[in-house]
């Protein structure tokens, strides 16, 4: 990934950031937190921009950024104009991202953007007539010793291949100095003579104090995009504000010892030879000047210095490329399955010290596929941010008083299923914006509060996490439902559907009870998309109403895509597996019960009678049945339902494979593992099949 890349990849991230910032900004202006995020986004984008040669996108950020630093001063008030201003230039941003060469157009937009801009902030109109202009960024000196309360050491040693990589350091230091005032010392002890030199090699170093009354956090922004390639060291020695000479001042030697550049012998060798240390050390010791010179700086600015340094943060994110996870997730299913072929032949060879080894490899896979999966677990919140813009923007164009409520933000989900539920989710909300939430006038008719809400929430459920899209708009009218089914042929008319079966016609291909056609429904187009991108994620989704009350969507997802505890069981020569989480019990059926049964499909179990398919006629499996199968319970929603086996061979950890293309589409089917003897064992879809039985049951009757 090149240098631009990345700052593109860090600026996405900090844009969804400020528009967070900003909407939160919306509802609570006077949250002195959520300005200071808006400020320390644009002004690490302002500033990483100017770095990366990104120079109109910088200069048009740092007007951005000035207006809210007025903010932060109380000079300008938070409002509803500011924030479209700032949403609105968020997204300008990021199609100047995009932009590799910034067009007239692009130019224009600023100046548009800028002039708005104006119209809140005295002087910036004049900024806005010359955007089009050549624009450069002065850096901004904070140096007034009366707004200084923080003193930060740092150290930066470049990776040995920075300027073969194309990185700079000189922005980086100009953007600590525009920070507050800044002592720099270079550290070359590392430079080698002319004949081994290396011009793309890097070989200096940098020892800075840093007074300025910024968090860490703003100077941890400006290494944002060489953090973990490049050794930095970010250290607070003084959080006391204003300096003068006291006795408390560490000694130089002290200043070493603690920077590491010395050791206590060293120090207390020089000492005992009454000499200037930082001669002796120099000289006898091989501590280099600079480093030297760079203790003897931190001196003389640290006047009243702590005598204790502030312990790190805590421990650091390690940014990984998604693949590289994808890869880390296929080795450990293929090393499940290693570990499965260990198991089976341990068992064949009947060698107990083979057995226990066997065992110990069992738990360890087990823990590194846990923490595999772990680690591609993120909250779901991640995608509830992105809604908050969406129903503001919405309810704007629709002329609709909305407020989105979201809960469950930091249930865990993979990355995977994250990814591929974004689109699925945003059209599920904007048809409860569109078709479920009423106009203000109509709810206040209806003796409503004109103000409608839709609830977007997720909780855990087993192996499941269950979203849910709740509206209190109109509801659904299954009347409706059933005209408009009947005159496309989806049911019959003298069918006697349930309310629920109802709802969920509007999953059909090409339905809608839209009157009108809009720009956001009504085509007839999405709700069967809807379906098969959450069922590809081997999710299910179902919707509930009640007429004038409101509607309720579920969507319910598996917690990962990758492995599954799975139960195997066993059909003739065959081998299937259920996943783990819906099976409920397992019973035997007997030859003399399916004969008394009379072809009849339903066994009864503790009362209740429960309908099964037989797997080997569903699959065509050849053999003769053994005098007692056994029947694996399953739930299916509030239902319950069967499936007949040869035998249950036990659990399984099952490594989720593909079928193939010559083997997609088939209903029924969620995939295949390969089991420790290198047989392929089909994944079953329980849902799938239930359905398929449900359906070939109603038209034989």
């Amino acid at each position: 990934m090149s240098l631009e890349d990345t700052f593109r990849e860090e600026a996405d991230e900090l844009l969804v950031d400020l528009e967070a910032a900003l909407l939160e900004l919306e509802e609570e202006p006077e949250d002195r937190d959520c300005v200071d995020r808006a400020f320390r986004a644009m002004h690490t984008i302002k500033g990483s921009g100017a770095m990366f040669g990104f120079d109109k996108l910088a200069a048009f950020t740092h007007h951005l950024e000035n207006a809210f630093d007025l903010v932060r001063t109380g000079e300008l008030n938070i409002t509803k104009d500011l924030i479209n201003i700032g949403l609105d230039s968020g997204d300008h941003i990021r199609d100047m991202l995009e932009d590799t060469e910034p067009t007239p157009d692009v130019d224009k937009h600023s100046a548009v953007l800028l002039e708005r801009l104006g119209s809140l902030i005295p002087g910036v109109n004049e900024v806005a007539a010359k955007a089009n202009a050549e624009q450069t960024i002065e850096d901004t000196e904070k140096a007034a010793a009366t707004n200084v309360d923080k003193t930060y050491r740092i150290r930066i040693k470049p990776a040995d291949d920075a300027f073969a990589n194309g990185m700079d350091p000189l922005p980086i230091l100009r953007e600590l100095q525009s920070l507050g005032p800044c002592h720099i010392t270079t550290i070359t002890s590392e430079l080698p003579d002319v004949d081994s030199f290396d011009p793309e090699q890097s070989y200096l170093a940098w020892d800075i104090v840093l007074t300025t009354d910024q968090d860490k956090n703003a100077v941890d922004d400006v290494f944002i995009f060489v953090d973990g390639d490049w050794e930095i060291g970010i250290e607070l020695i003084d959080d006391g504000g204003h300096w003068s000479d006291t006795p408390d001042t560490k000694s130089v030697g002290e200043i070493l010892v603690e920077k590491g550049d010395a050791t206590h012998d060293q120090v207390e060798h020089a000492h005992a030879q009454q000499k200037k240390i930082g001669e002796i050390l120099t000289e006898e010791e091989n501590v280099s000047p600079e480093r030297v010179k760079a203790a003897l700086e931190e001196q003389q600015v640290v006047k009243k210095a702590q005598k204790q340094r502030k312990a790190k943060e805590g421990a650091a994110n390690v940014k990984v490329p998604a693949d590289k996870l994808d890869t880390l997730m296929d080795l450990v299913g293929e090393l499940v399955i290693a570990q499965a072929r260990l198991n089976q032949s341990a068992v064949d060879i009947l060698d107990p010290s083979l057995i226990s080894i066997a065992e110990d490899m069992e738990r360890l896979t087990t823990d590194l596929r846990d923490n595999t999966l772990g680690l591609r677990m993120l909250p779901i919140g991640t995608t509830f941010a992105r809604f908050r813009r969406l129903v503001r923007d919405l309810s704007n164009d629709l002329g609709k008083e909305i407020e989105l409520i979201t809960e469950g933000a930091e249930t865990e989900l993979d990355k995977t299923v994250i990814d591929k539920l974004g689109d699925p989710l945003v059209h599920l909300i904007r048809n409860s914006l569109d078709h479920g939430i009423e106009s203000p006038e109509d709810r206040v008719a209806k003796g409503k509060s004109s103000l409608g809400t839709v609830k977007l929430s997720a909780v855990h459920s087993e192996s499941h996490v269950v979203i849910k899209i709740e509206d209190d708009g109109a509801g659904i009218d299954p009347d409706i439902i059933r005209a408009k089914s009947i005159e496309r042929g989806l049911i019959k008319e003298d069918a006697n559907p349930t309310d629920h079966e109802l709802y969920n016609m509007v999953f059909e291909a090409g339905f809608s009870t839209a009157k009108t056609v809009s720009n956001i429904s009504g085509r007839g187009v999405g709700m069967d998309v809807v379906k098969r991108s959450i069922e590809s994620l081997r999710g299910k989704v179902s919707i509930d109403s009640e007429l004038g009350k409101g509607s309720v969507v579920t969507v319910e997802l598996p917690l990962t895509l990758a492995i599954i505890e799975g139960l195997l069981i066993g059909v003739g020569s065959e081998n299937y597996v259920l996943p783990l989480s819906l099976v409920e019990e397992c019973i035997e059926l007997s030859a003399e019960e399916v004969e008394k049964a009379r072809g009849s499909r339903l066994v009864e179990v503790r009362g209740e009678l429960v309908p099964y398919l037989r797997l080997r006629e569903c699959f065509n499996n050849d053999g003769e049945a053994p005098q007692i199968e056994q029947i694996v319970i399953v739930r299916n929603g509030d239902s319950r339902f069967g499936f007949t086996a040869d035998e249950v061979i036990g659990q399984h950890q099952t490594v989720i494979k593909g079928l193939g293309k010559m083997y997609e589409g088939i209903k029924g089917l969620s995939g295949a593992t390969i089991l420790g003897n290198g047989a392929v064992a089909l994944i079953l879809d329980a849902p799938a099949l239930i359905q398929l039985a449900v359906s070939e049951h109603s038209t034989m009757h």
